[in-house]
């Protein structure tokens, strides 16, 4: 039987604008807690906080 996998896609939301502006992959097994990255968000025109989503738009 095939191993499920261990990679899973997911968007990166700005905190300050709420708008999705990447995409992802982590490792779930070895990364449980959320993402939380510096990123440069093109909305807000600079970089900000953002925080790991599983919903996809």
């Amino acid at each position: 039987m095939a191993k499920k996998e261990q990679r899973v896609l997911l968007a990166l939301i700005c905190q300050v604008c709420k708008n999705q502006n990447y995409l992802t992959s982590k490792n779930k097994l070895e990364n449980k807690e959320k993402l939380l990255l510096k990123k440069f968000c093109k909305h807000c025109r600079k970089v900000t906080e953002h925080k790991e989503t599983e919903k996809l738009d």
